[in-house]
Formats: C-alpha cells, sequence, structure tokens
C-alpha cells in the first residue's frame, strides 16, 4: 500500500509540473521557451537533487511509454518516399558528413582521455531530436512550404539512422547479433504494414471505422496495441525500445493512410496529453545536476560539438536549396537532440562504458540545445519575416530559394495547419 501511496504522490507532483508548464511559458516575458525545458527543469527541482517532492523510480513505466510516444509520433511523420527524393538525398549526404566529423573529433577526445566511451558520444553527436522539435516547428509554422520538407526529412534521417547505430552498436548482444535482430524487427514491421490489407473489405473492418470515433476509440486501442508490442519486441531482441517505437509510428502512418489527421490528433491528446511530459520531467529527475556543476567544461564542449558536428554540414549540404538565413535556422534545428542523448546514457552508464560526468554532461548539453537552439532558429525566422513586411518585394522580383509557402518540387507540402 505505502508503494502504491508513493507512485500516487510522485504522479500528482508530476502531472502538476505538466498542466503548469504551458501557462508558466505563457506568463513568461520575452520570446516563449519551449514548453520541454520547463518540464525538464521542474523534474530537476522536484527530483532528488532538488526538493525531493517525486520519486524517479516511480516513473519509469510511464516515462518508458512517453519515450515511446515522442518517437511513434517522429516515426509517423516520416514518409519512407522522402528518402527518393531530393531533400532525403541531402539528408542522407549530411548525416554522413557529421558522422565523419563525430568519428574524428571524439575519437581525439578519446586520445586525451576526455571521453572513454566513443560509440555512444558519437553517435550522440550525430541525433537531432524531430520529436521533440515539432511542436516547436509546429507553433511558428516551421514546417511550411519547401524548407519544411527539408527540416522534416533532415530530422527524420538524424532520429532514424543514430537508432540503427544503437542497435547495432550498443545492442545487449555483439554485433552481428545485432544486426540480425535488427534485422528480424524491420521485417516484423514490414508484415505489420500488410496487417490491415487481411480485414480490408471484411466485418472486422467495417467494425474498426465505425467504433473508430466512438467511445470505442478502435484505432487508437490498436495504435497503442502495436507500440507496447514493437516496444516489447525490441526489448526482447536486446535492442533498444526507441527503434521499436519508431518502426511502430511508421507502420502506423500505413495503417491509416486514409486519415492519418484523425489518428495524429488522438496520438497527440495521449501522447502531449501526459505520457511524453511524464517523460521529460523524468528526465530532468534523473539528471546528474552535481556532476554537471563540478565539471561544467565538459557540458559547455558537448554543447558546442553538437552545433559544429551536426548543424554546420547544413550550411555546405543546402547551398543550393535553400537560402542563406534558411541554412543558419537548418544549421541550429538539427542541432537540437535530446531523447536520445538520454537514451544513449543510460546504456553507457548500464554497460560501464560512460563515465558519470560524461552522462550526465551529454544530457545537460541536450537540454541546453532544447534552450537555445530553436529559440535562435526561430529568432531569425522572426527577423526574416519582420524584415520582409517592412521592405514588400515588388512583383516581379525573384524569390529566395526556398522560400516559405512555396509548393515543393521534392515532395509533398507540409501543412502548417497540422496538430
Amino acid at each position: 500500500m505505502e508503494d502504491l501511496s508513493s507512485v500516487l504522490n510522485t504522479l500528482v507532483v508530476v502531472a502538476a509540473v505538466a498542466a503548469l508548464a504551458p501557462l508558466i511559458v505563457s506568463l513568461l516575458p520575452g520570446p516563449r521557451v519551449p514548453q520541454i525545458v520547463l518540464l525538464i527543469i521542474g523534474g530537476i527541482v522536484i527530483g532528488p537533487q532538488g526538493f525531493g517532492l517525486a520519486d524517479p523510480a516511480a516513473l519509469n513505466l510511464v516515462a518508458t511509454i512517453g519515450l515511446g510516444l515522442v518517437f511513434l509520433l517522429a516515426g509517423y511523420e516520416l514518409d519512407p518516399a522522402v528518402f527518393g527524393q531530393r531533400a532525403g538525398r541531402l539528408a542522407l549526404i549530411g548525416w554522413v558528413i557529421t558522422a565523419a566529423l563525430a568519428a574524428g573529433l571524439v575519437g581525439g577526445l578519446e586520445a586525451v582521455g576526455f571521453v572513454h566511451a566513443f560509440v555512444p558520444v558519437a553517435i550522440g553527436l550525430t541525433t537531432t531530436a524531430l520529436g521533440t522539435l515539432l511542436p516547436i516547428l509546429r507553433d511558428h509554422d516551421l514546417l511550411a512550404g519547401r524548407f519544411g520538407s527539408y527540416v522534416m526529412a533532415a530530422g527524420a534521417v538524424g532520429e532514424l539512422l543514430p537508432i540503427v547505430g544503437i542497435a547495432i552498436f550498443l545492442s545487449a548482444h555483439n554485433q552481428f547479433v545485432g544486426i540480425i535482430s535488427l534485422a528480424l524487427v524491420g521485417v516484423l514491421a514490414v508484415i505489420l504494414t500488410l496487417a490491415p490489407r487481411l480485414a480490408r473489405g471484411t466485418r472486422i473492418e467495417r467494425i474498426l471505422k465505425e467504433g473508430e470515433h466512438s467511445t470505442s476509440q478502435t484505432t487508437l486501442r490498436f495504435s497503442i496495441v502495436l507500440l507496447l508490442f514493437l516496444l516489447a519486441v525490441a526489448a526482447q531482441f536486446g535492442l533498444d525500445v526507441v527503434l521499436g517505437a519508431f518502426l511502430a509510428g511508421m507502420v502506423l502512418r500505413r495503417w491509416a493512410p486514409g486519415d492519418t489527421h484523425s489518428l495524429e490528433e488522438k496520438l497527440d491528446a495521449v501522447g502531449y496529453g501526459f505520457f511524453i511530459p511524464v517523460f521529460f520531467v523524468a528526465s530532468g529527475m534523473n539528471l546528474d545536476v552535481k556532476s554537471i556543476i563540478e565539471a561544467p567544461l565538459r557540458l559547455l564542449v558537448f554543447f558546442v560539438l553538437l552545433l559544429v558536428v551536426r548543424g554546420l554540414p547544413s550550411l555546405f549540404v543546402y547551398r543550393r536549396a535553400l537560402s542563406m538565413t534558411q541554412r543558419v535556422q537548418m544549421m541550429f534545428i538539427t542541432a537540437t537532440t535530446l531523447p536520445l542523448l538520454v537514451a544513449l546514457a543510460e546504456i553507457g552508464l548500464r554497460n560501464g562504458t560512460m563515465l558519470p560526468q560524461n552522462a550526465a554532461a551529454l544530457v545537460g548539453a541536450g537540454v541546453l540545445s532544447v534552450i537555445v537552439y530553436p529559440a535562435v532558429a526561430v529568432a531569425i525566422g522572426a527577423r526574416r519575416a519582420a524584415r520582409e513586411q517592412a521592405e514588400p518585394a515588388s512583383p516581379g522580383s525573384p524569390r529566395e530559394p526556398g522560400e516559405a509557402g512555396e509548393a515543393s518540387p521534392d515532395g509533398p507540402r507540409v501543412d502548417p495547419a497540422a496538430p
């Protein structure tokens, strides 16, 4: 009974932090701070290193589901067809350059004894937090037009390929078994995409459609089953749960090709309404603030490396696709990361390859990237919009490449009104 009481008390405090975060964001003066930042700070305040109002161990299951929903929504946003388009090809080129930079720089840091976990740190520097960025990008209309298609492609690659790297290099088994496990889970995901065809034209399909918007909520319930199933399968194969969640999102997109908007609204409500905020609050509660305070240089080094390794290649890769202003925005957007850094830190600590201070500094750098980098990208976009309003272009003047609102020849236009 005491355990149940402890869990409920923790959930009450965490739910209060999640509910207050949007109110505080709206009341704060100046540029709007991402809610995620306040959720993490709130976790620090109520956690063991703050006032000790909540027990992070009581949140393990709920936080894991929240992490899964972050990556499910990211996978749901990913259209695999983008990899055959110019935006996808440039995103892949940019990530390969990033991976090479990460290998060289982290290898140098390992040689001087600054890091002792080459693989997780190197993978961490190649990530982009698309799932974390989505609400920020939506709120500020940065997913519109051609620029939005390039952002989505870069974000998707920055999540998918590092997840594959985790599955291969940091699985619970050796690399060969990791590759086999990854292939098996991938094949299972492909098979699951074909499942709706079995029910097409049958009574089961009619029942599912009839209950989709009723109290039965059939599509949402099966979506949650799919998520939990692939999380469990990934864990059973010794892979990180984020892989299962990302694949679940990609499968769901195929399950509801005619009504993606409705299902996405429901997943947003379930995820952002409770589970995802709990994950970020729990991340703050587990953050080793003491290690960061004792060695702040490590955090600053990782923070700068995220921009140099992940962001800087955007200035060169997109030079013929986007304007200079948009390339700078892309640089800061792609350098934003957090959830995968949390997962990588946990893996590194669990297998003993990562120093606690490096794990804390890596996650802290991710937190700082979420605070700073999207805000800079938004401010750059706002300044550009203000300049264009003050000096409207003449009717015959050419538009900059990739200007917001321009129809994209490289892929489907992203609806800026999407939730």
